[in-house]
């Protein structure tokens, strides 16, 4: 096994709380509510990436175990939208871990309110930079 491997290997143990899924670590389950909405009456497509980002930083603390920074978000593309009311899971995966960087994949999922199925509204990857007091980028700490 080479080094990167098990430095991702280990990154990956440090972000692994939560219930895991085949989509990844459970980090986020909120409820979609009336002040989120677009002038459309769906849920604001910001909202939705917010939390998304909110999921990613949330893995990409606890992986670097500091601060971090979004620095990128790529290929997110809403495939259905979501309502009012309904239940939306943030699923987050870690992809890589570099030197200073982590790239975090998160998946939503939406429940309707009184369903017990749910449909994946969309996804994207996060790149995160870990963060030093004064705000640098500094390595992630492999143990």
């Amino acid at each position: 096994m080479n080094e990167d491997k098990d430095s991702l290997t280990r990154a990956r143990e440090r972000g692994s709380h939560g219930r895991q899924q085949d989509d990844g670590v459970l980090v986020i389950r909120t409820i979609a509510m009336p002040a989120d909405t677009n002038p459309a009456g769906d849920i604001f497509g910001g909202w939705l990436m917010s939390q998304m980002d909110l999921a990613a930083g949330n893995m990409a603390g606890r992986v670097s175990q500091g601060r971090g920074a979004t620095v990128a978000v790529e290929a997110m593309q809403f495939l259905r939208p979501v309502k009012v009311g309904d239940e939306v899971t943030l699923y987050a995966t870690l992809k890589k871990v570099g030197r200073t960087s982590m790239r975090i994949h998160v998946d939503a999922w939406a429940r309707a309110r009184f369903s017990n199925n749910a449909a994946k509204v969309t996804d994207a990857d996060f790149i995160f930079v870990a963060l030093d007091d004064e705000g640098a980028p500094r390595e992630i700490p492999d143990t």
